[in-house]
């Protein structure tokens, strides 16, 4: 299955060609260019460089949210059009979950997060049984204090997904759980979300 991954949901634009076991290319792009700009131009360059026809296209990939509203529309409508002109099905994966699937083996809880503005947080809770993904607690809008309460309610090491920096100073010294990022920085979340991770969520 050749899958062409679409995420817009925060202010970098990216984009891949991924099949069940190979990430064939991705390109992202965070520059001050909206996604109505960038994202048919990147399709087209990594559909040019790998020689990839879009009818070859198994399916198409968008990000579900939570982030932008006007960046995730832009990304449906991006990946309907292409389904739709080339009668292929379309998914949307929630960002978090592919978030999460950057640390796939991981046998920590796994706490990726976006910035919500106005100390608030888009979060959730997961944990890996094997290659599973499993739902701890459902993705929502939260604030830092409550993300505190949440995580040191686990009472267990805590895989934070780059939460930590999001945590406001005064807060941060109240996480009495263990967050630890993974040692290797091959395994730890990236910063944003990605289309590499969305089309991870997907084939898995």
């Amino acid at each position: 299955m050749k899958v062409l991954a679409i995420e817009s949901s925060a202010v970098t634009a990216s984009v891949a060609i991924m099949t069940e076991n190979t990430l064939i290319a991705e390109y992202t792009i965070n520059y001050k260019k909206t996604h109505s700009q960038t994202l048919l131009p990147m399709i087209d360059e990594i559909c040019r460089m790998t020689e990839t026809d879009v009818s070859d296209i198994d399916i198409v990939a968008v990000s579900d949210g939570p982030g932008s509203f006007t960046g995730l529309r832009i990304g449906a409508a991006t990946g309907k059009g292409i389904a739709l002109a080339k009668d292929k099905p379309m998914v949307a994966v929630p960002t978090l979950e592919a978030m999460a699937y950057n640390l796939m083996g991981d046998k920590r809880l796994i706490c990726p997060v976006m910035d919500a503005r106005r100390q608030h947080l888009y979060s959730g809770l997961y944990r890996f049984d094997a290659e599973k993904l499993e739902i701890i607690h459902e993705q929502c809008l939260i604030s830092y204090q409550e993300l505190v309460d949440i995580l040191n309610a686990q009472d267990e090491e805590v895989e934070p997904g780059l939460a930590a920096p999001f945590l406001h100073p005064a807060m941060s010294a109240s996480v009495r759980a263990e967050i630890r990022p993974s040692p290797s920085p091959q395994t730890r979340a990236t910063p944003s979300p990605t289309s590499r991770s969305t089309a991870r969520a997907l084939v898995r």
